[in-house]
Protein backbone atom coordinates (compact mmCIF):
# COMPACT_ATOMS: atom_id res chain seq x y z
CA UNK A 1 0.00 0.00 0.00
CA UNK A 2 1.40 3.65 -0.84
CA UNK A 3 1.24 6.07 1.39
CA UNK A 4 1.97 10.15 1.76
CA UNK A 5 2.06 11.95 4.40
CA UNK A 6 2.77 15.73 4.49
CA UNK A 7 3.73 17.33 7.73
CA UNK A 8 5.20 20.96 8.38
CA UNK A 9 1.82 23.64 7.84
CA UNK A 10 0.74 26.09 10.35
CA UNK A 11 0.46 29.43 10.81
CA UNK A 12 3.14 32.02 9.37
CA UNK A 13 3.31 36.30 9.08
CA UNK A 14 3.90 37.18 5.94
CA UNK A 15 7.63 37.18 4.51
CA UNK A 16 8.05 34.21 7.14
CA UNK A 17 8.92 30.55 6.26
CA UNK A 18 7.87 26.86 6.39
CA UNK A 19 8.88 23.77 5.18
CA UNK A 20 6.85 21.07 4.70
CA UNK A 21 7.89 17.39 4.35
CA UNK A 22 6.07 14.52 2.29
CA UNK A 23 6.93 11.02 3.72
CA UNK A 24 6.21 8.33 1.02
CA UNK A 25 6.04 4.75 2.42
CA UNK A 26 4.93 1.95 0.52
CA UNK A 27 6.06 0.60 -3.37
CA UNK A 28 8.21 3.77 -3.43
CA UNK A 29 10.47 2.61 -5.92
CA UNK A 30 7.96 3.33 -8.49
CA UNK A 31 7.94 6.67 -7.68
CA UNK A 32 9.29 8.59 -11.10
CA UNK A 33 7.36 11.78 -9.99
CA UNK A 34 6.64 13.66 -6.97
CA UNK A 35 4.73 16.94 -7.05
CA UNK A 36 3.40 19.56 -4.47
CA UNK A 37 -0.31 21.05 -4.95
CA UNK A 38 -2.77 23.66 -2.74
CA UNK A 39 -6.50 24.30 -2.89
CA UNK A 40 -8.19 26.64 -1.19
CA UNK A 41 -11.95 25.99 -0.63
CA UNK A 42 -14.21 26.53 -4.14
CA UNK A 43 -11.09 26.49 -5.89
CA UNK A 44 -9.46 24.07 -8.05
CA UNK A 45 -6.55 22.08 -7.38
CA UNK A 46 -3.17 24.62 -8.20
CA UNK A 47 0.01 22.97 -9.35
CA UNK A 48 3.01 24.14 -6.90
CA UNK A 49 5.85 22.39 -8.53
CA UNK A 50 7.34 18.98 -9.15
CA UNK A 51 10.66 17.26 -9.05
CA UNK A 52 11.86 14.33 -10.88
CA UNK A 53 13.44 11.78 -8.16
CA UNK A 54 15.57 10.50 -10.86
CA UNK A 55 17.12 13.52 -13.05
CA UNK A 56 16.33 15.75 -10.08
CA UNK A 57 15.18 18.32 -12.25
CA UNK A 58 12.25 20.85 -10.44
CA UNK A 59 9.77 22.81 -12.32
CA UNK A 60 7.67 25.62 -10.81
CA UNK A 61 4.50 27.32 -11.21
CA UNK A 62 5.21 30.88 -12.22
CA UNK A 63 3.82 32.58 -8.91
CA UNK A 64 5.71 30.65 -6.35
CA UNK A 65 9.19 30.54 -8.83
CA UNK A 66 12.04 31.99 -6.98
CA UNK A 67 10.04 31.67 -3.41
CA UNK A 68 9.74 28.13 -3.36
CA UNK A 69 11.95 25.18 -3.60
CA UNK A 70 11.63 21.53 -3.88
CA UNK A 71 14.17 19.07 -3.11
CA UNK A 72 14.19 15.40 -2.27
CA UNK A 73 16.43 12.80 -0.20
CA UNK A 74 15.36 9.24 -2.14
CA UNK A 75 17.24 7.45 0.61
CA UNK A 76 14.75 8.18 3.08
CA UNK A 77 12.17 8.67 0.43
CA UNK A 78 11.31 11.87 1.86
CA UNK A 79 10.35 15.58 -0.65
CA UNK A 80 10.57 18.62 0.86
CA UNK A 81 8.52 22.10 0.08
CA UNK A 82 10.79 25.26 1.17
CA UNK A 83 8.40 28.00 1.37
CA UNK A 84 10.14 31.46 2.16
CA UNK A 85 8.77 34.82 1.29
CA UNK A 86 4.91 33.53 2.08
CA UNK A 87 2.20 35.47 0.82
CA UNK A 88 -1.18 35.68 2.28
CA UNK A 89 -2.64 34.25 -1.00
CA UNK A 90 -0.11 31.37 -0.10
CA UNK A 91 -3.17 30.29 2.43
CA UNK A 92 -3.89 26.79 0.89
CA UNK A 93 -3.90 23.65 1.68
CA UNK A 94 -0.98 21.59 0.49
CA UNK A 95 -0.95 18.24 -0.98
CA UNK A 96 1.77 16.02 -2.12
CA UNK A 97 1.71 13.69 -5.15
CA UNK A 98 3.28 10.95 -6.81
CA UNK A 99 3.02 8.71 -9.61
CA UNK A 100 4.71 6.08 -11.42
CA UNK A 101 5.22 7.93 -14.88
CA UNK A 102 7.62 11.14 -15.84
CA UNK A 103 4.80 13.46 -15.94
CA UNK A 104 5.71 16.69 -17.40
CA UNK A 105 2.32 18.49 -16.53
CA UNK A 106 -0.06 20.58 -14.49
CA UNK A 107 -2.56 18.55 -14.14
CA UNK A 108 -3.51 17.31 -10.97
CA UNK A 109 -5.41 13.99 -12.90
CA UNK A 110 -1.92 12.84 -13.82
CA UNK A 111 -0.75 12.15 -10.95
CA UNK A 112 -2.01 8.64 -9.40
CA UNK A 113 -1.30 8.73 -5.68
CA UNK A 114 -2.04 11.69 -3.03
CA UNK A 115 -1.74 12.37 0.74
CA UNK A 116 -4.34 13.90 2.89
CA UNK A 117 -2.72 17.40 2.91
CA UNK A 118 -1.33 20.03 5.36
CA UNK A 119 -2.69 23.61 6.19
CA UNK A 120 -0.70 26.77 5.48
CA UNK A 121 -2.11 30.29 6.46
CA UNK A 122 -0.20 33.31 6.04
CA UNK A 123 -1.76 36.11 7.95
CA UNK A 124 -1.10 39.73 7.02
Amino acid sequence: QVQLLESGGGLVQAGGSLRLSCAASGRTLNFYTMAWFRQVPGKEREFVGRINRRSGIVSYEDSVRGRFTISGDNAKNLVYLQMNTLKPEDTAIYFCAADSSAIVSQRADRFAYWGQGTQVTVSS
